[in-house]
């Protein structure tokens, strides 16, 4: 095999103009894409128009993926680790010298501490299948992806209430008239198509309410903006559901048919009136009394979006679990104007894609976080990776010793990287697969350079929706370098080990056949348009045939599963001291031309966002002398600090203070993002093991940060 080719993909290279469909690879989105080729480059790309509700949109992000493709400043080669951890040093290795030296450091930690002694994290999401398998084929029940500081409370509070993750319900912005969002940015998300339908739906005259600390883009096109408190929603939901029972503004018909644990949520509610959660929120009772009023003329056709991370505090949980109910209360689900339930093909009479996780037998060990097992409410799914760290400092329960981190990098993604490095001190193998120098993968022994999402073909994937769809990645170019793709790294490394029949084959074709049987979907129907709808148009469910995946078949208030777990279904909001004189909650987020840590260093992207800045009230700056434009020094409670510009407004939370996330960078050869701006992880000292316990997710916006005026800038270590 050419070092220049991956293995076995049709038509790469071919002369002339051809158009391939891909799925973007800038996010973790992977929105569908149509690339035109001409003589073996690539001329353009924009969305796949076969996609109806996307069309040719792309973000600027995907418009970037030419400028990332022809980037120097990614993995060429695999290297192997010749210093200390961290040092930079690397020696230059062929693939068979890299992938026999990470085979033979799992089969030294197989032969130690057995196969549970090995642990991959990756992004999860649609190819997911590809790295659950290669975990399970290895014996080892320990897959992460990095829902542990995202939608790890969003999830597992789903999975306690109506059985399956969020990410089922769909809304029908077209037909809403009420959209609330907590801190849901779409306006600036990853989401293309989300942001495209929410634009039109406002245009129409659907409105809006955005709960946030901080004035976001899509607050600006919300008709009505609360600056809530940070971390105090769920004192706001608790009100909102006490004046709404109070009031009988739901849906009767609906929560008597669909809901069980009614006593318990008004016994619960009783006490939080508007006006004990004024004191809390900095709502007042009259705002929220007006708001219930008007969604009571809207009534089924309200959508509570519980969003993808909404707040990251101890609590958090309980804001996503009272954000669904809610819903349940408005009964908007599988009704025009609500939330459409994702349908898998079988709904329609169609097949799945054949997984590749059902060629290899299940694991019975019981996973190192105790997902699942000591932590009933967290889905072992997509466990807490917080807690594998946690297991390399104390090697409990178990040791690990070989971690392999697959196109994430938690040094960026997780609170405190420095606690991170200590425990992956612990590992006798550290390996990053990623497509760009990560801070993990420069803390690796190896890394294995990733073909970008242009040089390689993926598995095929099917996303549930109203109407289910297959998606392809195809390969559109040759890598430019010594890559490969994910499912052939994954193969050699299985079959090194003397496991074959996970990954058995040949071509990715092949893979796609197997995926494709009994489908009725071919090869050659998937290239065609790289989108495959399985339905001529979306079918609600009969009232009279809804049910959830719940025990009781029902949306269900009060759980077995916190019951299990030792918790209650409705705890007593935490009071939450305001942060005083010099000291604010630290809010982070991202600007819509950056994915997290992963775009700064792109050439086009880097030029859209090449500042940082940190948004802080006028009250609260004028006292620490800090006017627009000032330089200022941020502190965390650790050793770190750094500098960065201070933006001076009223659409942020006097309590608190924002910047984005994914700056200070600290790998040489990524030189465009070295040195630029504050690393919002590494202020958070003390975070990675201060989580929610009832949803598993990171409190991160519990972090306290000490502001004050720097005429200088620059930022240390």
């Amino acid at each position: 095999m050419s070092s220049n080719m991956a293995p076995n993909v049709c038509a790469v290279g071919t002369p002339g103009r051809r158009k391939v469909y891909s799925m973007c690879g800038m996010c973790a989105v992977r929105c569908p894409m149509e690339v035109t080729v001409e003589d073996g480059r690539i001329a353009w790309l924009q969305g796949n128009p076969n996609d109806k509700l996307l069309g040719a949109s792309l973000c600027a992000k995907g418009a970037a993926g030419i400028a990332f493709e022809n980037d120097d400043q990614r993995p060429q080669t695999p290297l192997i680790r010749s210093g200390p951890r961290g040092s930079g040093q690397w020696r230059r290795a062929s693939w068979d010298e890299a992938l026999d030296y990470i085979a033979d450091k799992l089969k030294e930690t197989i032969e130690a501490d057995g196969p549970r002694g090995i642990a991959l994290s990756d992004r999860g999401g649609l190819f997911a299948d590809l790295t659950k398998t290669f975990v399970k084929a290895l014996g080892s029940p320990n897959y992460f992806n990095h829902d542990a500081t995202c939608a790890g409370n969003v999830h597992n509070a789903a999975r306690s209430i109506i059985g399956f993750s969020p990410t089922g319900l769909i809304p029908d912005f077209k037909n809403t008239k009420h959209l609330v969002l907590y801190g849901r940015n779409i306006v600036e998300s990853l989401v293309v198509k989300e942001a495209k339908a929410f634009m039109a739906a406002i245009s129409n005259g659907m409105q809006c309410t955005y709960i946030d600390p901080r004035a976001s883009i899509t607050a600006c096109k919300a008709t009505r903006y609360w600056q809530v408190r940070p971390n105090s929603d769920y004192a706001l939901n608790l009100a909102l559901i006490h004046e709404i029972l109070k009031r009988e503004i739901y849906d009767k018909d609906f929560v008597e048919r669909f809901v069980v644990g009614m006593d318990e949520l008004r016994e619960a509610v009783k006490d939080t009136t508007p006006e004990w959660q004024a004191s809390h929120t900095g709502i007042s009772a009259e705002q929220l009394r007006d708001f219930v009023t008007e969604i009571g003329t809207q009534v089924p056709h309200v959508i509570f979006n519980p969003g993808w991370m909404t707040a990251r505090h101890k609590q958090s949980f309980y804001v996503s679990r009272t954000t669904l109910i809610l819903n349940a209360l408005m009964g908007n689900m599988e009704i025009p104007g609500g939330f459409v339930i994702a349908k898998p093909p079988e709904y329609y009479g169609r097949k799945s894609l054949k997984t590749l996780a059902a060629r290899v037998p299940a694991v019975t060990e019981p996973r190192v976080d105790g997902a699942g097992t000591d932590r009933p409410t967290w889905d072992p799914a997509i466990g807490m990776l917080h807690q594998l760290f946690a297991a390399l400092e104390t090697e409990l329960p178990y040791r690990i010793g070989a971690y392999i981190a697959y196109r994430h990098d938690p040094l960026t993604a997780m609170p405190d990287a420095e606690a991170i490095k200590r425990a992956m001190d612990k590992l006798k193998l550290l390996v990053s697969i990623d497509v760009r120098y990560s801070e993990t993968g420069w803390y690796s022994d190896v890394i294995l350079p990733e073909s970008t999402y242009l040089e390689r073909a993926n598995i095929l994937t099917q996303m549930p929706g109203p109407v289910p769809v297959f998606l392809m990645r195809d390969q559109a170019i040759a890598p430019r370098f010594d890559s490969r793709p994910a499912w052939w790294i994954f193969r050699e490394l299985l079959h090194r080990l003397g496991i074959k029949e996970a990954l058995d084959f040949e071509t990715i074709e092949e893979l796609w056949n197997y995926q494709l049987e009994g489908t009725a979907v071919t090869v050659a129907e998937m290239r065609e348009e790289g989108i495959v709808n399985l339905a001529a148009a979306p079918k609600l469910t009969p009232r009279d045939a809804l049910k959830f995946p719940t025990p009781s078949g029902k949306i269900e208030i009060t759980s077995d599963l916190l019951n299990e777990a030792g918790l209650l279904s409705f705890p007593p909001y935490e009071t939450k001291v305001a942060p005083s004189g010099d000291r604010f909650n630290l809010l982070f987020g991202r600007p819509p031309v950056l994915a997290h840590g992963q775009s700064l260093n792109n050439p086009l992207l880097n030029e859209l966002a090449p500042e940082q800045v940190l948004w802080i009230h006028p009250e609260r700056a004028a006292p620490l002398g800090i006017a627009d434009g000032d330089q200022v020094e941020i502190m965390g409670d650790g050793n770190y600090s750094g500098c960065l510009k201070a933006k001076v407004t009223p659409w942020i939370h006097r309590d608190a203070v924002f910047m984005l996330h994914g700056y200070g960078a600290t790998v040489p050869l990524a030189t465009r993002a070295l040195g630029v701006g504050v690393a919002d992880q590494r202020l958070q000292e003390g975070k990675l093991y201060d989580f929610d316990p009832a949803g598993g997710g990171c409190a991160l916006t519990e972090t306290i940060v000490q502001i004050k005026r720097r005429v200088t800038g620059g930022s240390k270590s």
